[in-house]
């Protein structure tokens, strides 16, 4: 079957139908013509994969996620991160790196970065002076850490396929990495600024200033104090969590900023819906065209052919990272980690891999290919935003891609970046 499952799936992606519908139309096809199951096996293969109890904290995140991005939250953390480096040579650029830090703690999506601040700060940045181009590169740039500081949907799902680690292991792995990010990004601005003359008009606030400003965004913040603390201190599972974030994030935006009215909230369900949904439907997919791969072998004999290399764990790793670029290209984040995680982290784990260090670099290897050609979502969301063509901002993105590839290769090769905080917090 795998013969027929992985042409027509690419066959498909080529057309352009969503990944979550090439996924499953490739196993019936597969299915139909090279094997005796019944095509029911497909569905309930589809509904094993959504029913697991971890699984119902992704649409509640999104839910939480919508609600805070109101205008109100938005504005405070922008108006934080300016308040911190709009003074600064290239400092509206530096505001957004370091807003989307800010906001992926509050999102775990890197679109939902990109579709929110990241316009706001695009327009700003035009405002100030800087191509809209240049300003589109830097939002996808520096969206891309939105899945990896914590909270963030593509661990829990990472954590439903390995056991070897726990959702909040992984919150607490992906801190440092994140950060990392986010440095090499700032760095890569302000050479460009400096490069292209991109000054600030901004005066530097005074420290009362900067104080009024940071406790007005405090009640934003504290929601990932919240998630990751109660996670790690045994308050709430990351399930529970993921509920409690909805009621906090309905608390601020009613009674704190008070930009929440309750006619909002049908259309921010609705929102949360129809993402929710199109997550869901990408899992269930992905979960049958996982167990394809299962019943034909395939992901025994990858691993032991690669066993039998007797690969040194760096040369493994370069081959990882090789191959999860490769497949990021064409594959969103959430089927990827579906379909290679249980393939490649036993062979990991073999070879003496900490499990939370190998999880982060399976999870920024896909995520970064939200930011590159051909299938980038971030790229097509933010020139849909800006109304560009996605190779006026791909011909900006060069120094950005070679900031994340510094990044990726000190994640992959200094393990203590990924380990050393679940260590310390007892996990």
């Amino acid at each position: 079957m795998a013969e027929i499952l992985f042409p027509a799936l690419f066959l498909l992606l080529a057309f352009g139908l969503p990944v979550a519908f090439a996924m499953a139309i490739s196993v019936f096809l597969a299915i139909s013509l090279a094997s005796s199951y019944p095509h029911l096996v497909v569905v309930k293969e589809m509904f094993a994969g959504l029913d697991s109890f971890p699984l119902l904290a992704v649409p509640f995140f999104i839910l939480a996620s919508e609600i805070m991005t109101g205008g109100a939250v938005t504005h405070a953390i922008l108006r934080l991160a300016q308040s911190f480096v709009g003074h600064m040579r290239g400092g509206l650029g530096h505001a957004n790196v370091i807003s989307s830090a800010m906001f992926a703690g509050i999102s775990g999506s890197a679109l939902a970065d990109a579709a929110g601040p990241g316009t706001m700060m695009i327009r700003m940045m035009e405002k100030g002076g800087y191509d809209r181009p240049y300003a589109g590169a830097l939002t996808i740039a520096s969206s891309v850490v939105g899945p990896i500081i914590p909270p963030s949907i593509t661990m829990i799902i990472y954590a439903m396929q390995d056991q070897n680690v726990s959702v909040g292991s992984l919150f607490m792995a992906g801190v440092l990495p994140g950060l990392l990010i986010t440095v090499m990004i700032l760095l890569a601005n302000g050479r460009v600024s400096k490069k292209r003359n991109y000054a600030s008009g901004e005066p530097m606030p005074s420290l009362a200033e900067i104080v009024s400003i940071a406790l007005h965004a405090v009640p934003a913040l504290l929601l990932i104090l919240l998630i990751v603390g109660g996670i790690r201190f045994g308050v709430f599972t990351p399930t529970e969590a993921s509920v409690i974030a909805v009621f906090y994030a309905l608390i601020v935006g009613m009674f704190v900023y008070r930009s929440l009215r309750l006619r909002d909230l049908p259309g921010i369900v609705l929102r949360a819906a129809l993402t929710s949904g199109a997550v869901l439907l990408i899992l269930g997919a992905a979960r049958a065209f996982a167990w394809v791969l299962i019943i034909e072998g395939v992901p025994q004999f990858l691993a032991e052919t690669i066993i039998s290399w007797n690969l040194s764990p760096i040369v493994f790793l370069l081959a990882v990272n090789l191959l999860l670029i490769v497949f990021g290209l064409f594959m969103d984040p959430l089927p990827g980690v579906m379909i290679l995680v249980p393939i490649l982290a036993p062979i990991s784990y073999a070879l003496g891999i900490d499990p939370d260090h190998f999880a982060i670099i399976v999870i920024v290897n896909l995520t970064l290919g939200l930011a590159t050609p051909p299938v980038g979502s971030l790229i097509f969301v933010v020139s849909s935003t800006v109304d560009l063509k996605p190779s006026t901002l791909i011909r900006e993105m060069p120094p950005f891609f070679l900031a994340l590839a510094v990044a990726l290769l000190l994640i992959t090769f200094v393990p203590f970046l990924s380990t050393w905080l679940p260590t310390v917090s007892g996990f």
